[in-house]
C-alpha cells in the first residue's frame, strides 16, 4: 500500500462542540462517543492532503485511500498494522460508480446489510474491538436508529469480545427487513423497540450519556453518527467516488440526507481537499437544514414519517458539526451546501421514472438524491445508500416489476424477531441498562 500521510508526527485532539477547552485523544472520543457536557467531538484540525494524494487518486484502491485517510484522525493512537487491518477487514466489498441518465449513481449497498452504514459501522466496530482489548474493560454501546444504522451496528458488531449493543429503534416505524436484521441476532445484541418516533430514540440515548449513575454503572459509548469514527470511514468514498469519475464530469455530489452524518464526513473530505464544487443535502419532508440554508434559523421539529424513513429526522444531531466546520456562518455554509426538499409523490415518481427510462432501481432515499441532483445539476454524482430490496413493497408498487431480495435479506426474514417494546420515557430506559 501507498505510505500513509505522516500524521503521526503530531497528536490529533478532539474537542466538544460545547466547549472548545474540553479536548481528548481519538481513543477517549471514540470510546465516550458523546463529550460528558452532552457536546460532539470534532477533530481540533482537518489537515489538507498533499496534492501528490490527488494527483495519484485515480491509480488508488479504496483500501489504501482509507488507510491514508484514516491516518490522519488516528495514526497517532493506532499502529500503522493494526489500522492496514481495520480497514481492510471493512472495505471488502465493492463500492461501484454507475451511469445512470445524466448522473453518476455511487452504490454504497453492496455490504453485508445492503446499505451505506455497513462502512462505518463496519470500521467503528474493530476499532473499538481494538481500543477494548488494550484495556479489558466491558463497554456498552447505545444506538438509537431510524432504520439502517440499526442493522449495520448490530452487524458489525456482533459476537464482537468485550462489547454488548443495545439498539433502540421507533415501532412501527422501519421497514420489516430493517427491523428483521437488527432483532434476529440475539448473543451480545440487544434491540429495543420504542414506543415513539426516532427523535425520542435519540433523546433517549443522549440522555443516557450524561446521566450520571448510569456513567458510574457502565462503561456506555454510541455507534451513531454522533460518534466521530462513523463520520472518519464515511469520508473514504467520497475521494473513491472522485477516482472513478470520469474527466469532465461536474464534480457536484448529492447526498440523502437525516442526521446529516453522512453529509457532515463529506464536507471534511472537501476540508481535506476533496476536489468537490458542492454538495447538495437532498432531504425528505423534515427539511430543517434546507430551511436553515434560506432563513438561517434553525427549528427542530418533531420528525415526519415518509417511505425514506431513515431521514425522517426532525433534530439532526450532526448539524451543529456543520455548524463548527463553517463557524457558525450561514453564508460561508451556503458557497459548499445547497439544501433540497423532495415530496413523497416527487420521490414515488423518480423511482418509477428512472425505472421507466433507465431500467435502473432506486430505493427511495436514493431517489430522493437523484431528484434533488436532477432539479439542481443533472450531472452530478448522486449517493444511493440501500439496496432497493430494503423498501420492496414501495419499490414494487411504482416499478410494477418485483424486486430480487438477496439471499442474505431473504434468510434474515425467516428468522425469529427478538426484541423489548419500551415507553420513550427515560426512566424505562435506564432501569433496563441498570438490571440487564
Amino acid at each position: 500500500m501507498t505510505p500513509a500521510i505522516q500524521s503521526t508526527n503530531f497528536f490529533m485532539m478532539y474537542y466538544s462542540t460545547n466547549d472548545k477547552f474540553h479536548r481528548v485523544d481519538a481513543r477517549q472520543a471514540v470510546l465516550a462517543g458523546l463529550a460528558p457536557d452532552g457536546g460532539l467531538y470534532m477533530p481540533e484540525s482537518i489537515p489538507r492532503l498533499p496534492q501528490r494524494f490527488f494527483d495519484e487518486l485515480r491509480g488508488k484502491s479504496l483500501q489504501e485511500i482509507g488507510y491514508i485517510v484514516s491516518s490522519i484522525f488516528l495514526g497517532d493512537v493506532v499502529p500503522s498494522d493494526k489500522l492496514h487491518e481495520i480497514v481492510a477487514g471493512t472495505l471488502d466489498f465493492e463500492i461501484p460508480l454507475r451511469q445512470v441518465g445524466e448522473a453518476q449513481v455511487l452504490e454504497l449497498f453492496h455490504g453485508p446489510t445492503l446499505a451505506f452504514k455497513d462502512v462505518g459501522a463496519r470500521f467503528m466496530a474493530r476499532l473499538m474491538s481494538y481500543f477494548v482489548e488494550e484495556d479489558d474493560r466491558e463497554l456498552t454501546i447505545l444506538v438509537a436508529t431510524s432504520g439502517d444504522t440499526g442493522s449495520a451496528v448490530a452487524h458489525g458488531f456482533h459476537n464482537v469480545p468485550g462489547i454488548k449493543v443495545v439498539v433502540l429503534y421507533p415501532s412501527g416505524k422501519v421497514s420489516d427487513l430493517q427491523e428483521k436484521q437488527m432483532t434476529t441476532l440475539g448473543g451480545n445484541i440487544t434491540a429495543l423497540e420504542v414506543d415513539g418516533v426516532f427523535d425520542d430514540c435519540q433523546r433517549l440515548v443522549k440522555k443516557a450519556f450524561v446521566d450520571s449513575e448510569l456513567s458510574q454503572a457502565l462503561r456506555l459509548s454510541s455507534a451513531n453518527s454522533i460518534n466521530i469514527a462513523r463520520l472518519i470511514p464515511q469520508s473514504f468514498y467520497y475521494f473513491w467516488a472522485m477516482a472513478q469519475l470520469p474527466k469532465g464530469e461536474p464534480q457536484v455530489i448529492t447526498v440523502p440526507s437525516g442526521n446529516f452524518g453522512n453529509l457532515t464526513a463529506g464536507l471534511m473530505a472537501k476540508r481535506m481537499g476533496l476536489p468537490v464544487d458542492r454538495f447538495i443535502a437532498a432531504t425528505n419532508e423534515n427539511d430543517v437544514v434546507p430551511e436553515y440554508l434560506i432563513t438561517e434559523q434553525f427549528n427542530p421539529r418533531p420528525s415526519v414519517a415518509t417511505i425514506s424513513n431513515a431521514m425522517d429526522v426532525g433534530n439532526p444531531s450532526n448539524f451543529v458539526r456543520m455548524l463548527e466546520l463553517y463557524d457558525r456562518n450561514a453564508q460561508k455554509m451556503r458557497e459548499d451546501v445547497v439544501g433540497i426538499k423532495v415530496s413523497e409523490k416527487q420521490t414515488r415518481e423518480t423511482i418509477a421514472r428512472v425505472h421507466r427510462e433507465y431500467g435502473y432501481v432506486l430505493d427511495p432515499h436514493g431517489a430522493v438524491a437523484y431528484n434533488a441532483c436532477e432539479r439542481s445539476v443533472k450531472r452530478g454524482v448522486v449517493i444511493e445508500t440501500a439496496h432497493p430490496a430494503k423498501f420492496k413493497d414501495v419499490v414494487e408498487e411504482e416499478t410494477g416489476e418485483p424486486v430480487e431480495i438477496p439471499d442474505s435479506l431473504a434468510k434474515c426474514m425467516e428468522k425469529e424477531k427478538k426484541s423489548q417494546r419500551i415507553s420513550s420515557d427515560f426512566t424505562e430506559l435506564k432501569q433496563f441498562l441498570l438490571t440487564r
